[in-house]
């Protein structure tokens, strides 16, 4: 749903009740703005989030870890993924 800053300021309860349905996008000057979602989302989008470091920032622990990893023979039939 989209809707103008001021029929959103307007109409607040109402397009907060609409929000825990489905995202509310605000305008101004006909460009969308901001995003209006219920905690649900926010928190479900939040726990998704993920932290990227520059290999320069791991731990040689880390790097280790990772030079070492094996992968379990059950996810073999992705190998074809790397010959693409």
């Amino acid at each position: 749903m989209i809707v103008p800053a001021a029929e959103f300021q307007r109409n607040i309860g109402t397009y907060q009740d609409r929000a825990l349905i489905e995202p509310v996008f605000v305008t101004r000057n006909g460009r969308e703005k901001t995003v209006l979602l219920s905690v649900e989302e926010y928190r479900r989008l939040k726990r998704r989030d993920r932290e990227v470091l520059a290999v320069e920032h791991l731990s040689d622990a880390n790097l280790n870890a990772i030079a070492t990893a094996e992968v379990s023979a059950e996810f073999s039939h992705l190998d074809a993924e790397l010959e693409s």
